[in-house]
């Protein structure tokens, strides 16, 4: 972990942008870490603050609407293939995506402070074919508040 911070205060936004993308996403990146250390760098007048919170705003919903596209393409493949051994049925598919298309926009906002949750409500929304202008503003004035 500590490498990973090191990257912040040596490469600066770009390392802010592509480390919260990518934790966004689902890797093993600690984004609570991230943020607060990037918090500490503006504290110390490393970083300043505006573009450390856009670069943190843009880096999240990146990750989040590519989570959301992984979604969208492999998530009925994944079901599909994996669905079998879960012994998850069709129904069960309908009553998640009913679900998702009604409430599941506001998990999209919640989803971003719990941890774990982050990266999986975009794979289902993606998945459940929640449509992208419902998704974006959402999932954006999440990652907006998160940030």
């Amino acid at each position: 972990m500590d490498a990973i911070l090191n990257w912040i205060p040596q490469y600066g936004y770009p390392a802010l942008f592509i480390l919260l993308m990518l934790g966004i996403v689902g890797l093993p990146i600690p984004d609570e870490t991230l943020l607060t250390f990037s918090g500490y760098l503006v504290f110390k007048n490393e970083l300043a603050l505006i573009p450390t919170m856009a670069t943190a705003f843009l880096g999240s919903i990146s990750g989040i609407t590519g989570s959301y596209v992984i979604g969208r393409s492999l998530g009925d493949y994944f079901i599909c293939t994996v669905g079998r051994v879960l012994r998850i049925r069709a129904e069960d598919l309908d009553q998640v995506k009913s679900w998702y298309l009604r409430w599941g926009k506001y998990a999209l906002i919640f989803g971003y402070f719990m941890p774990g949750v982050r990266h999986l409500v975009a794979l289902v929304a993606g998945s459940s074919k929640l449509p992208l202008v419902i998704f974006m503003p959402f999932a954006y004035l999440g990652g907006l508040i998160w940030s």
